[in-house]
């Protein structure tokens, strides 16, 4: 069991400098991961989310972690018998790893090298290590009854010198194993810290230039100043994620290109970091939503973004929407490490503040949020609009080309439903009776919020003070003044947007295109 424990830790150990030296995606650990990630049907999808937050990738990476020690121990027991199929064993899951690399989006031939070196060296220290045990006889059974000439119970006795060698040879075996593989985890330690520490440098070095149009001040009366809600402008380190990415992309900014091209585009355009910040920059607040965010979620949030318009660029390209007889009605975003994501092209060039942001709250976008630039486009579920680490736009149709989450049953247009959530009193809170505060935010982007109510078990439905709007892309505070009484009460809220469209009732998952209901509370009054 330690040989296979050793075997599967060299390999792994092994893969490390060399996935770097071929692209981070391409780790056998990331790969399979990702691979789990791409089959995993969208409930369960959806339920990772909804339970384990921003840990879903680490609860999913641990998993990948034990049943590969425990593959390891089992491959170790089988070597011991049979010592090639042991190794083929090896071999196999390095396989498993190299496919699903090449498999991977933005994957290719060269992607499947650390998985194959890294198997094969797994297989050798198995092979090598099985042998030295095969050699060694089995450990004697304990009281046992000496035979002539041996050592009575109790008695110490020297095993035989050719067995004290090849237990010793075995042991500086297995040692030199385990400092060879944390040699060569420590080599892709430093060799990936040095890649993190050139994007790092290249981040930090970053001045982004004043913007040509910043974003109207945020009015006196937007942010309530309630405890419990949160702030109108969220945080950086607050604001939600959630991706596919095991690893999250470092991109050192001098290697970063942005292609534009496909359908209707008359001038294909290459951009470097330089090229796009020369362009001018606009700053906006806009309020973000994730697809997976359940009723009363938490998968929202509203920043400040400076980046570059959007349909400016697109018409620079010589793109015209579909309305205008353009000839893609899609536009496909792919990110460093190969998603994809497919937005109308209609929505980004219909005079909405579509960014290519490349700031986030004042600063260059963090790494985790897009560095060095991104997609934002308001109204649009994130799916379908907010590509990170964004590297190609190809113009293209719905027809004939379905994005990474269309091919996993999730809808290709997907606006963002209107939606409101009681942020305090949080459920099954014990409250005092007398004046209670009852507030949270309503979103309802690019059409704005017009109304919030909130009633008490089945009573009516009572107006909610709203705070003053910032734009109709951003979420917007709200609070109701409640008269508590003792008891337990169901408190529920409901938003109307300034579409008149009133949040329905309706509860539906986030599959395909985004939950619905109202969200509501249980508190006890005393």
């Amino acid at each position: 069991m330690l040989s296979g424990l050793l075997a599967g830790v060299a390999a792994l150990a092994l893969a490390e400098p060399v996935s770097v030296a071929v692209r981070p995606e391409a780790s056998p650990v990331t790969a399979v991961g990702g691979a789990v990630i791409d089959r995993t049907p969208a409930a369960v999808k959806d339920f990772a989310v909804r339970t384990f937050g921003s840990q879903d990738k680490l609860v999913l990476q641990l998993g990948i972690g034990a049943l590969l020690v425990l593959f390891a121990l089992a491959l170790g027991l089988l070597a011991l018998r049979r010592r090639r199929t042991g190794s083929a064993g090896v071999v196999v899951f390095g396989l498993v790893g190299a496919s699903a690399a090449v498999e991977r989006p933005g994957g290719g031939p060269l992607d499947a090298v650390p998985s194959i070196v890294s198997a094969l060296a797994g297989a050798v220290v198995l092979y090598l290590l099985a042998g030295r045990l095969a050699q060694l006889p089995p450990p004697a059974r304990r009281n046992a009854a000496p035979a002539d000439g041996e050592t009575p119970p109790g008695t110490a006795a020297r095993p035989a010198a050719p067995e004290a060698l090849r237990r010793r040879g075995f042991t500086l075996a297995a040692a030199a194993v385990a400092a060879g593989s944390a040699g060569a985890a420590l080599l892709g330690h430093r060799l990936g810290a040095s890649r993190g520490a050139r994007a790092a440098a290249s981040r930090a070095a970053v001045l982004l230039p004043a913007p040509r149009s910043r974003a109207a001040p945020v009015p006196r009366g937007a942010d309530l100043g309630i405890d419990g809600v949160p702030p109108f402008l969220t945080p950086s380190k607050d604001f939600y994620r959630v991706d596919t990415a095991l690893t999250v992309p470092r991109v050192d900014v001098d290697d970063w290109t942005l292609r534009i091209h496909g359908r209707g585009v008359r001038e294909p355009l290459t951009l470097g970091f330089a090229d796009l910040l020369e362009r001018g920059l606009v700053e906006r607040h806009i309020t973000l939503t994730c697809v997976s965010n359940q009723v009363g979620g938490s998968y929202t949030g509203n920043a400040s973004w400076l980046g570059v318009p959007l349909a400016a660029l697109l018409r620079d390209a010589g793109v015209r929407p579909p309305s205008q007889g353009g000839g893609a009605d899609q536009l496909v975003a792919r990110s460093v490490d190969g998603m994809t994501l497919g937005s109308p092209v209609e929505t980004v060039m219909d005079g909405r503040d579509a960014l290519l942001a490349v700031g986030m709250n004042g600063e260059p976008l963090p790494f985790a949020h897009g560095f060095p630039v991104r997609m934002v486009v308001p109204g649009l579920y994130g799916y379908v609009s907010a590509c990170k680490w964004l590297r190609d736009l190809e113009l293209t149709t719905f027809d004939d080309y379905d994005v990474y989450w269309v091919r996993r049953d999730w809808a290709r247009e997907a606006p963002v439903k209107t939606q409101s959530r009681i942020d305090t009193p949080r459920p099954l809170s014990s409250l005092k009776a007398g004046t209670v505060r009852v507030a949270g935010v309503a979103w309802a982007q690019h059409r704005g919020i017009g109304r919030v109510e909130v009633r008490v078990d089945d009573g009516p439905w009572k107006r909610a003070r709203l705070a003053e709007e910032d734009s109709p892309d951003t979420w917007r505070q709200w609070v109701w003044e409640w008269p508590a009484a003792p008891g337990s009460h169901r408190l529920q809220v409901r938003a109307t947007g300034k579409d008149g469209r009133t949040q329905t009732a309706e509860r539906v998952g986030t599959v395909p295109d985004g939950a619905t209901g109202r969200h509501s509370v249980v508190v006890d009054v005393t």
